[in-house]
């Protein structure tokens, strides 16, 4: 049921039965849950299991949980898939650990870097030929600006020089295997790591540093990286301006080397909400949480121009009053949200899946933005409008954060029919008919809603 929510497309009378999003990650672990309490890490939900075992050997008998959401999705008919990595296996790391004690440096050995490319060939290859499902990107560094030296998450920070040489080695392995899969590289910790120098000019400007032809680290021209750079809306996203001066920066940025830009990770992470946008954490309602959401998703595609969106994490439990800033589905076990987390439990869609959903059911690859002029558009009343590749859907997403219904037809020409999708504080994707764009099409208030024009 919750690979329904995540990934179906169906619909029944008037309610969606999921979100039917494209795009799924899969988390190639470091092995801290093979670890136990050895891993330091004391939140077992933070710890990720590993293939490559302890001895260098591998065992495909692992991350049965991804494995099963991963044959889901490609049930169900998700098309993109992005292997990605937070921290090398365990391994083959310096200390041991899947977090880090090299500062601002690599916890992968010096003398492992082509055994860590070999190790993502070879699981690429068994996803492939023995689960059947082939991933578009691999992604194998993350947030390399941080050091990870504290024993709650798997992850390593990376010099630039150290993510170069990791790309190198990587890029040998995928063509000697002639694979199809492509480098995905980035996943900056905010975008500003991608387009300054920051405090850290050694981990950070890199756009500048491994897409410039003239830089010592640029791999532009090697034969499995992808024309894309990746980063994460964390910490800039407090207000409207900073979500459009940033995004629009980044853009300017990767526009200059011709790169195509991936949103990888966004949750409602940061404190610095603007009160005069953000309610705060304590009065907000789970809805609240989601609607602010929209608003980073908007900027992302409208400003920053982003080919692909997604949301950490899909599934989480829902402890210290976080609500739904983390998750999309909250998962509890039988004991309670801070019981043991192998107990059999219940979970429950919440807001921000519905939300998600208004974009990701409608906004398919391949459909590209179009302009749209909405009257007294404002931070409080905002949506972007896209095509289908065959001209024949026509997609608009709107928000509506102000006090007052809205109406939004506009003079379509050959439609057949529109729909209406709408997520508020009673509604979860509720779909209505509309005869014909001729005709109120109302935006309630504190709502999002996708109109969906289908042409002739």
């Amino acid at each position: 049921s919750i690979a329904k929510l995540l990934f179906s497309n169906k619909i029944e009378g008037d309610q969606p039965e999921g979100i039917a999003l494209s795009g799924w990650r899969f988390n190639l672990g470091a092995g801290t849950a093979n670890q136990g309490a050895t891993s330091d890490i004391d939140d077992e939900s933070r710890r990720a299991e590993c293939f490559m075992q302890s001895d260098g050997s591998l065992d495909w008998n692992q991350q049965l949980g991804q494995l099963y959401f991963l044959t889901k999705a490609k049930e169900y008919g998700c098309e993109e898939f992005v292997l990605f990595a937070n921290s090398p296996p365990v391994a083959l790391t310096k200390n041991g650990k899947g977090y880090s004690q090299s500062g601002r440096f690599s916890n992968l050995k010096p003398d492992k870097y082509p055994a860590f490319a070999n190790y993502i060939g070879d699981v690429l290859q068994y996803l492939e030929e023995v689960k059947g499902v082939s991933f578009k990107y691999i992604s194998p560094i993350n947030e390399p600006q941080y050091n990870w030296d504290s024993p709650a998450q798997e992850g390593s920070a990376w010099q630039n020089i150290e993510s170069y040489k990791v790309i190198v080695e990587l890029n040998k392995v995928l063509k000697a295997n002639h694979s199809s899969t492509k480098i995905l590289f980035g996943e900056a910790g905010s975008w500003e790591y991608l387009y300054q120098a920051g405090d850290d000019a050694n981990r950070s400007d890199l756009i500048q540093n491994f897409f410039n032809p003239t830089s010592l680290n640029y791999i532009g021209d090697l034969s499995h990286v992808a024309p894309i750079i990746s980063g994460h809306s964390y910490w800039v996203d407090g207000d409207w301006n900073t979500l459009e001066k940033s995004r629009a920066k980044v853009k300017e940025e990767a526009d200059k080397f011709g790169l195509s830009l991936y949103q990888t990770e966004w949750s409602m992470l940061g404190d610095g909400y603007s009160a005069s946008e953000f309610v705060g954490f304590d009065k907000a309602t789970y809805l609240d949480i989601a609607l602010y959401m929209s608003k980073v998703i908007h900027h992302d595609l409208s400003t920053a121009n982003v080919c692909s969106w997604s949301f950490w994490t899909s599934m989480d439990l829902e402890r210290w009053d976080h609500k739904n800033r983390f998750l999309l589905i909250s998962t509890t076990p039988g004991g309670g949200v801070y019981s043991d987390i192998k107990q059999n439990g219940n979970h429950r869609a919440t807001k921000t899946l519905w939300v998600l959903g208004n974009y990701s059911r409608f906004i398919r690859p391949g459909y590209s933005r179009i302009k749209l002029e909405i009257k007294d558009a404002s931070p409080k009343l905002f949506g972007t409008a896209y095509l289908s590749p065959d001209n024949s859907q026509l997609v608009a997403v709107y928000t509506n954060l102000t006090d007052r219904s809205y109406d939004v037809r506009c003079d379509v020409k050959n439609s057949v029919n529109v729909e209406r999708y709408t997520t508020d504080a009673i509604n979860n994707l509720k779909r209505e008919t509309i005869k014909d764009a001729t005709e109120p099409i109302v935006i309630k208030s504190n709502s999002v809603v996708t109109v969906v024009y289908n042409l002739k």
